[in-house]
C-alpha cells in the first residue's frame, strides 16, 4: 500500500470521526437539556374542554394502505375517543389496492350507524402516497385540528383531552406525543427498536423542544392545527419523510410546537427485519432528502438562533451518521494495516480516540434516556449494559443498508413510500408467519451483508498476525452486527 493511498484513507477516516464526534457533543448539549428540564405546571392558556363553547372542532385523519391484520383494531379503537361527536370526525385515507378495502368500509358502515362521523375517502391513484392522501383529506376536513394516526397506533380514549388544550396558544402548530410499544418484548429486534425510539422521545424530543430548537411531528400521534400546514404550504410528496418536510417548512415560519413526553401513544413495533429494513430505509433517506431541501432555508434564516440552527443540521444530518459509521467500519481494516505498516505514523492514530469518548457520550446520553422509562435499578443498569451492546452491533450491521438509503437521498433518486407491513402483534405468543404483505425476495444488500461479516472476521483474524487487538471489539460488533441482519434477513421470508 502507497503511502499516497494511506494518507487518503487516514483523511476519509478521521474526517468521518470527527463528524460522528461532533454528532455525539450534540447530542450531549442535548442530554444537557434534557437534564435541565423542570416538568412544571404548564402556564400558558388552556381550551377548558368542560365548557361547550370551548371545544373546538377536531378532525382524526386515518391514513392506510393495505393494512388487513390491523385495520379492524384501527378502527374499534378510534371510535373510543372520548369527544363531544358532534365536534368530531374521522377520515379513513384508504389508499388500499387489496381486498382490505372491503372489511374496512364495512367496519366503518357499522361505525356510521352508531352516529359517528367517520368516512371512507378513497382515492384514483397513490399521487404524493401518505402526503398526498392527507392533502387530499384535509381539503374537506371540517376540523380546526387535525390529529393523526397510522394504522399502527391505538391511543387511549382520552388522548384529545389530553392534547387539544394547548393550541389555546395561538403560536402552537403541532402538539406532539411519546410514542410507546405494545410488543417492546417481543424479540431482540424489537427491543432494539424501542430503545433506539426512546433515545428520540426523550432525549432529542424534549431535549430540542425544551430550549427551542426545531423538532418534527413524527407522522402519526400528533396533532395539527390547520391553519399551520396551510401556512406552512401544504402536504408535500417530493420526500418519503413528508412529516419532517412539513414540519421545518412551518417552524420557519415561526409556528411553534409543543411536545408531550408525559402522554404516551402506544403503537406495534416491526417484528421482522425486512419490515424494519423497509421502514429504515424510507426513515433515513426521506431524513437525507429533507437535508437537501431545508439545509439553506435553515441556515440562512433571519428568525432562529445559531444554537437553533446548528442543531436543525445536525438534525437533518441525523440518517447521515450511518454513512460516517460505514466509512469508518469499512476503512478501519485498512488502518490496521496501516498503522503497523508505518511506524511514523503512529500519532495520526490518536484520532481514533475520537471514536472511544463518541461511544463513551452515546453510552452516558442513552442511559439516561433508558432509565427515565425502564427505571434506574442496578439489575435496570446490567441490563441496559447489554442491550446498549446489542443495539450498537446492529446498527452497525444496518449501516450498509442505511448508507444505501442516505446516498440515494443526497443523489436526488426518487423512488417509491413503501409502507411497512404491519402485524398486529400485541404478546410474544402471536405469530407474523404467512403474513402476505412480507417482502418474497432477497435484496441484494443481503449478499453484501454476508460478504461484510466475512470481511469483519477477517479483521478480527488480522489482529493476531499483528498483534494490535485495538480494534478487535469493534471487528467483533461488526461481525455480530451484519450476521445478525443477515440471518435474520435470510429467516424471515413469509
Amino acid at each position: 500500500m502507497g503511502l499516497t493511498i494511506a494518507y487518503i484513507i487516514i483523511g476519509i477516516y478521521s474526517t468521518a470521526l470527527i463528524l460522528i464526534f461532533m454528532y455525539s457533543l450534540s447530542q450531549l448539549n442535548l442530554l444537557i437539556n434534557y437534564l435541565g428540564y423542570k416538568k412544571r405546571n404548564e402556564e400558558a392558556p388552556k381550551f377548558n374542554l368542560l365548557d361547550p363553547k370551548e371545544i373546538p372542532f377536531v378532525t382524526i385523519q386515518l391514513p392506510i394502505y393495505n393494512e388487513e391484520y390491523v385495520v379492524e383494531r384501527l378502527l374499534d379503537n378510534i371510535a373510543k375517543i372520548e369527544y363531544p361527536k358532534s365536534k368530531l370526525e374521522i377520515q379513513v385515507l384508504d389508499d388500499s389496492t387489496d381486498e382490505s378495502v372491503f372489511e374496512t368500509a364495512r367496519r366503518i358502515e357499522e361505525l356510521q350507524k352508531t352516529g359517528l362521523d367517520i368516512q371512507h375517502i378513497r382515492r384514483e391513484n397513490r399521487k404524493g402516497y401518505k402526503a398526498g392522501a392527507l392533502k387530499e383529506g384535509l381539503a374537506i376536513a371540517k376540523g380546526e385540528f387535525i390529529a393523526i394516526f397510522d394504522a399502527d397506533f391505538l391511543p387511549e380514549g382520552d388522548w384529545l383531552k389530553k392534547t387539544v388544550p394547548y393550541f389555546k396558544d395561538e403560536e402552537i402548530g403541532v402538539v406532539q406525543t411519546r410514542w410507546g410499544h405494545i410488543n417492546r418484548d417481543y424479540s431482540t429486534l424489537t427491543r432494539i427498536q424501542a430503545f433506539a425510539l426512546d433515545a428520540h422521545f426523550t432525549l432529542e424530543q424534549v431535549g430540542r423542544n425544551s430550549k427551542g430548537h426545531f423538532i418534527n411531528f413524527n407522522g402519526t400521534a400528533g396533532i395539527w392545527r390547520k391553519e399551520c400546514i396551510l401556512d406552512a404550504g401544504n402536504w408535500e410528496g417530493d420526500t418519503l419523510t413528508e412529516d419532517l418536510d412539513l414540519s421545518y417548512r412551518a417552524q420557519l415560519k415561526n409556528w411553534k410546537f409543543k411536545y408531550l413526553e408525559d402522554v404516551e401513544t402506544p403503537a406495534e413495533l416491526p417484528v421482522v427485519i425486512s419490515a424494519a429494513r423497509s421502514q429504515q430505509f424510507r426513515w433515513n433517506k426521506g431524513g437525507a432528502e429533507n437535508f437537501r431541501k431545508s439545509f439553506w432555508s435553515v441556515i440562512t434564516s433571519k428568525n432562529i438562533s445559531f444554537k437553533t440552527k446548528f442543531h436543525g443540521v445536525m438534525h437533518l444530518l441525523n440518517s447521515s451518521m450511518f454513512l460516517c459509521v460505514f466509512i469508518v467500519a469499512l476503512l478501519s481494516i485498512p488502518m490496521l494495516y496501516i498503522k503497523n505498516t508505518y511506524g511514523h505514523l503512529g500519532w495520526i492514530f490518536e484520532v481514533t480516540s475520537f471514536f472511544i469518548v463518541s461511544t463513551i457520550i452515546l453510552f452516558i446520553c442513552y442511559w439516561f434516556t433508558y432509565k427515565s422509562i425502564q427505571g434506574s435499578s442496578f439489575d435496570n443498569f446490567v441490563d441496559y449494559i447489554k442491550l446498549f451492546f446489542t443495539f450498537f452491533s446492529v446498527a452497525l450491521g444496518f449501516s450498509l443498508h442505511n448508507t444505501v438509503a442516505v446516498l440515494e437521498g443526497h443523489l436526488g433518486k426518487r423512488s417509491e413510500f413503501v409502507r411497512t407491513p404491519k402485524f398486529n402483534i400485541n404478546s410474544i405468543t402471536d405469530s407474523w408467519k404467512g403474513n402476505k404483505y412480507l417482502a418474497k425476495k432477497l435484496s441484494p444488500n443481503m449478499i453484501l451483508e454476508f460478504a461484510l461479516m466475512i470481511y469483519f472476521l477477517f479483521g478480527m483474524y488480522s489482529a493476531v498476525p499483528l498483534n494490535d487487538y485495538g480494534l478487535f471489539p469493534f471487528h467483533l460488533m461488526l461481525f455480530l452486527g451484519f450476521g445478525f441482519v443477515f440471518f435474520k434477513s435470510l429467516t424471515s421470508k413469509a
